[in-house]
């Protein structure tokens, strides 16, 4: 059995984590699973959270949406990538066919406040904040001469350039995008103005194309600092990728502007910090190789 195990969790780690650190125990990963155990632990040291529920029955969903309002988001209880994740929720048609897409990813689902605000990934290690990142939902600036399809052709060459493939995906002309712009009386021949931004896809993450920024840890407010590396020390973790909203940004501290901490990460991926659009690369090599040194327990065991 325990082989077998091993062969599931190598499966998993190859398959679907591939890029992800692995620096935690069997304790700490399980402390950090799900959603739930998050706002738990967040509600238990006053750490700024959204309310939400978990819930197998969808009817109690759309109680906390009565109850609570909209922007929500609705998304698996387990698991990553921004997989099976829908936001921001707007109105309860987009609410029922989130629970339905959610639910395919895994039963028990979590619905949530969602807050309009700056979208970050910190990544906490050896005891510090060791990397920033700001996330963008896929986009692309008018020129005011080119079309929409010609500017993601212009973006994708970039990124070709850059290196950023296969972390950072392509930009994509699918019917998804297309009828994301006809939500904004746009076709993929529109030709945007110079400066007009337009956003090709609701969700910020990776696979539709997403955007990340470094940030330089220099201008992260002192509060905000304490408070990342506040929670490292909640779960007993020697890393992890905590993402956080911030109504203002990250430069200002987390007392004077709403915010909430979405979820921790304790196998966060790393590559993505390695691959900026925008801002500087870091080289965070000398974090890894202390951790490289930790003796953690069972890491081989999903």
């Amino acid at each position: 059995m325990k082989s077998l195990k091993k062969y599931v969790y190598g499966y998993i780690s190859k398959t679907f984590m591939d890029g992800c650190s692995s620096y935690n125990s069997l304790e700490v990963r399980k402390s950090c699973r799900s959603k739930e155990q998050a706002r738990d632990a967040f509600a238990e040291h006053d750490v700024p959270h959204a309310k939400g529920l978990i819930f197998v029955n969808p009817l109690k969903a759309h109680q906390f949406a009565k109850q609570h309002g909209f922007p929500l988001v609705v998304k698996p209880n387990v698991g990553g990538f921004s997989r099976g994740s829908y936001f921001p929720i707007t109105n309860y048609k987009q609410l029922w066919k989130a629970i339905f897409l959610a639910k395919i990813w895994w039963p028990a689902t979590v619905v949530e406040q969602y807050l309009e605000g700056k979208n970050y990934r910190v990544l906490v290690a050896n005891g510090k904040i060791i990397s920033v990142i700001e996330r963008f939902a896929p986009y692309v600036i008018g020129n005011g001469q080119s079309t929409i399809s010609q500017l993601i052709d212009e973006e994708n060459q970039i990124r070709q350039q850059m290196n950023l493939f296969p972390v950072i995906h392509p930009l994509s002309k699918s019917q998804v995008t297309v009828d994301f712009l006809k939500k904004q009386k746009l076709t993929i021949d529109s030709v945007l103005e110079q400066g007009q931004l337009v956003k090709l896809f609701h969700r910020i993450s990776l696979a539709p194309g997403g955007i990340i920024s470094t940030i330089d840890k220099q201008t992260v407010h002192p509060d905000n600092i304490e408070l990342m590396e506040k929670v490292l020390g909640i779960f007993k973790a020697n890393i992890l990728g905590i993402d956080v909203i911030l109504e203002k940004g990250i430069e200002h501290s987390h007392l004077e502007q709403k915010g909430i901490l979405l979820e921790v990460n304790s196998r966060p991926y790393i590559k993505m910090h390695n691959h900026p659009r925008y801002g500087e690369k870091e080289d965070l090599s000398k974090h890894f190789e202390a951790l490289e040194k930790l003796e953690v327990a069972q890491a081989d065991i999903f």
